[in-house]
């Protein structure tokens, strides 16, 4: 297999050669980057493009390491044996298949990925080193080992929000994804709207990069909420000189909200434009 990317996600070649080099050497690729680059969405096109099975696990800050192989549900066997239910005596009734175990079973290699590892509690990695290793899991409840059938192409997500243990790094192929120049945004930006005027482009692009440079912003504006604003300004028909006269009249750019998720970044961009403005001016 080799990924080459799709039509509809634009792949850079370093992120294509980190793709198919990790699946060439069976290790998990771990991509690390803020959010709003399309990590999750490599996963599912990695899989779309090359037609295999895909398998996803979101992880939450509660969630522990047993969750994605199975989980025994003993409440509902106690409830049943009160109830009479025949089914008590099969404790496998009762066992609850996890996203690993459904890849483990995939009769074609599979796509698993694991989303926002890091938002786990630090032990999390390391309880999954042996399944990862060995690529196989023993339960207890039934006394049966889980093999994978396929060892799957493990796509790994992390927000960079905390450090991951050494030992579970050594396991896995990195590739941190950079933010989008401009070339490569207008890119991403015809595959999501094919007909957007050229102009309109343009001058959005000027507006998103400069308010992305502005320092001290608590939340940077991400390629999703570009897509967001652009069909904004789509929906409401604005010309590109609506874009320009915000540079020259007001201090906002039009649509703000899908850019600016919070007011102090709102009053921070507001005091940076006008203290430029003032500057051209004196």
């Amino acid at each position: 297999m080799r990924f080459e990317g799709s039509s509809s996600y634009v792949a850079t070649d370093d992120l294509k050669m980190a793709v198919n080099a990790a699946a060439t050497l069976n290790r998990p690729l771990l991509i690390k980057g803020e959010p709003g680059t399309g990590k999750t969405m490599l996963a599912e096109e990695v899989a779309r493009s090359l037609d295999m099975p895909f398998y996803e696990w979101h992880i939450k800050s509660t969630t522990k390491a047993q969750q994605g192989l199975y989980e025994y549900d003993a409440v509902s066997r106690l409830r049943d044996s009160q109830l009479g239910d025949p089914r008590v005596h099969d404790i496998s009734n009762y066992i609850v298949k996890g996203p690993l175990w459904r890849c483990f079973e995939s009769d074609k290699r599979p796509v698993l990925l694991i989303d926002e590892i890091d938002k786990a509690d630090i032990e999390f990695p390391n309880d999954l080193l042996r399944e990862l290793d060995r690529m196989e899991f023993y339960v207890y409840e039934t006394q049966q080992v889980i093999r994978a059938n396929h060892k799957p192409v493990i796509i790994i997500t992390s927000n960079n929000e905390k450090e991951l243990p050494d030992a579970f790094l050594r396991r896995c192929f990195f590739h941190y994804i950079r933010f989008p120049d401009k070339e490569t945004m207008a890119q991403i930006v015809e595959v999501h709207y094919p007909g957007l005027k050229q102009e309109l482009l343009k001058e959005a692009l000027e507006v998103f990069f400069e308010l992305r440079e502005v320092p001290g912003l608590k939340k940077k504006p991400s390629t999703s909420e570009l897509l967001d604003w652009l069909k904004l300004l789509m929906a409401e028909d604005l010309p590109p000189e609506a874009l320009r006269e915000n540079s020259n009249r007001k201090l906002l750019p039009p649509l703000y909200g899908a850019l600016l998720k919070n007011e102090q970044d709102v009053h921070l961009f507001e005091r940076v434009m006008f203290m430029a403005r003032r500057n051209r001016e004196a």
